[in-house]
């Protein structure tokens, strides 16, 4: 199943590589000038790659952390352990959810 939500490059690599590939076949000064006009256009997806990087890598350390809670939870026996993780998936992917009950007991 492809993810919807994964951001797309906004850089047309091909049209790049023609260039560069351009550039150094015939050496001509508008072609070294073309390819030479990509810089800017690759410095600034290679920020945004790295924006994106930096978010997905935040965002997997609140994941661990929030699960490294819920385990520590457990073992406190905290009433509602999953609290932890419940609030830090719900700021990645809002629902609305009901507290689950879960009779651990056994029903005793």
């Amino acid at each position: 199943m492809k993810n919807q939500q994964a951001p797309l490059p906004t850089l047309d690599q091909e049209a790049v590589r023609t260039h560069f590939r351009t550039a150094l076949r015939y050496r001509t000064p508008i072609a070294m000038w073309t390819a030479i006009a990509d810089i800017p256009v690759l410095l600034a997806e290679l920020d945004r790659a790295l924006t994106l990087l930096t978010r997905a890598r935040t965002d997997t350390a609140n994941l661990l952390a929030a699960a490294r809670a819920t385990l520590a939870a457990i073992d406190d026996s905290e009433s509602d352990p999953l609290t932890y993780l419940r609030d830090e998936v719900a700021v990645h992917w809002p629902v609305d959810v009901a507290p689950v009950v879960d009779d651990v007991g056994g029903g005793q």
